[in-house]
């Protein structure tokens, strides 16, 4: 990848937990945004000490959390139907950042055979209070094992892309297929925000796609991005997050209003807030 301090995208402010400020590098190539300086790996995990990273938790303190829940018992049966249209018969399936299970236990009741990797204690015990069973690494996973893997919102956060996908590759069944969910910073909600939109997420999300750059990092491993899908509710979510980080409190009618704005546009530009890839072996 070409990145260099030259090609500065944007610097943006970790609003959440710490306040340290980043660069956003540009690949012109891959139209690819690289967080820098990337925290190196064993100091990661402090950037996550926050109450507030609700997807860690089952937390439903505020009205907030109890939305976000609601939104996500229903994307989570949207998930699964969406596997289950690739995958009638409903094989084996590998869901990668797990976090508390609830995807998995959905897919489970379903009909799949699960499996998660999580590398957050406290979510993965939660998890396994509800029945999913773990793999320690994605290196300890032998070749050709799944029909389906998953990472909703986790390519953002791995150390490694390149790395990932060639392992996502050798984890797949020769007909099998990749479902990756990942915020797109060429959405007019990321436009409008600028430096305070929230799924910048800086430094906990060390990498930023373009709908280019997750096909040439597929096409790279001989893999062919065969769909593009919308995530509606992100743009909500996210508004309402960035209004909290630029005003200092949560506007919901502005954030409802730049929320909607963005989808309304993306059905001509087709860049949505986040975006859906589906990723097929070959």
């Amino acid at each position: 990848m070409n990145f260099s301090n030259q090609n500065v995208y944007i610097k943006v402010k970790d609003h959440s937990v710490s306040g340290e400020h980043f660069e956003l590098l540009l690949d012109e190539d891959l139209q690819l945004l690289k967080t820098h300086p990337q925290p190196k790996l064993q100091n990661l995990g402090k950037y996550y000490e926050s109450d507030d990273y609700i997807s860690h938790t089952d937390s439903k303190r505020s009205f907030f959390e109890k939305l976000y829940h609601i939104v996500k018992s229903y994307s989570l049966k949207r998930k699964v139907g969406l596997i289950t249209s690739f995958y009638p018969a409903k094989g084996s399936l590998l869901d990668i950042g797990a976090g508390t299970g609830d995807f998995l236990v959905t897919a489970k009741v379903q009909g799949w055979k699960t499996t998660g990797i999580e590398p957050n204690k406290n979510a993965k015990n939660l998890a396994i209070s509800k029945g999913i069973g773990f793999e320690k690494s994605i290196e300890s996973i032998e070749k050709q094992q799944f029909d389906v893997i998953t990472m909703w919102h986790v390519m953002e956060h791995v150390p490694d892309v390149v790395h990932q996908i060639k392992e996502l590759k050798r984890l797949l069944k020769p007909d099998g297929t990749i479902i990756i969910a990942v915020p797109n910073y060429k959405s007019y909600d990321a436009t409008y925000y600028k430096e305070f939109w929230a799924a910048y997420d800086v430094p906990r999300h060390l990498w930023h796609f373009s709908k280019l750059g997750i096909s040439k990092l597929a096409e790279n491993e001989n893999m062919k991005l065969v769909k593009t899908l919308p995530m509606i509710f992100d743009s909500f979510y996210v508004s309402l997050l960035s209004e909290k980080y630029k005003t200092g409190k949560m506007n919901f009618f502005k954030a409802f209003w730049i929320g909607l704005r963005s989808n309304l546009k993306a059905r001509n530009t087709k860049e949505y807030s986040s975006h859906i890839y589906i990723i097929k072996n070959s």
